[in-house]
């Protein structure tokens, strides 16, 4: 719920707990800055099959996907620059990623010999973290409708 409450021609707005932001009649006063996620999306193509799924079922036969993978980062925007990172920073720490995935059969990459949504989000995870600290979610989608979201 937001508060607002006014003195000498200028508004604070407030959050429960922190102030958010204050506008005041000479420009804007950045009090706290709010804890946000970012994303950036990535297609990339790849075929899999599910070495351990009952016999007989679809996905045991080799296919493909279009995965659409959305890298979540978390933070405060800095003062200067408005934002929380640079999305070409998201990008180029995922490139080296991507190109290991993309157009790749996913089975023979160490680690993805069973490469369900949620053992690639876990994957991911591992390999992007320690150059991308901020980073506070993966959602990889296997279809339109359905996918995998993990947090670490």
């Amino acid at each position: 719920m937001w508060h607002a409450s006014g003195h000498h021609g200028f508004v604070a707005l407030q959050k429960h707990r922190s102030v958010a932001l204050a506008v005041g009649c000479r420009g804007p006063s950045a009090l706290t800055m709010p804890r946000m996620d970012i994303f950036k999306v990535f297609t990339l193509e790849a075929a899999h099959r599910l070495p351990n799924v009952p016999p007989g079922h679809k996905c045991a036969r080799l296919h493909g996907h279009s995965f659409r993978v959305e890298l979540h980062v978390s933070g405060e925007p800095g003062a200067e620059t408005g934002w929380i990172m640079d999305f070409g920073d998201i990008k180029a720490a995922f490139q080296p990623i991507y190109d290991r995935l993309d157009h790749h059969y996913l089975n023979d990459i160490e680690g993805l010999e069973n490469p369900t949504s949620e053992r690639l989000a876990i994957w991911i995870w591992q390999q992007l973290k320690p150059t991308l600290p901020q980073l506070s979610e993966i959602v990889v989608h296997e279809t339109c409708t359905s996918g995998c979201r993990y947090r670490g």
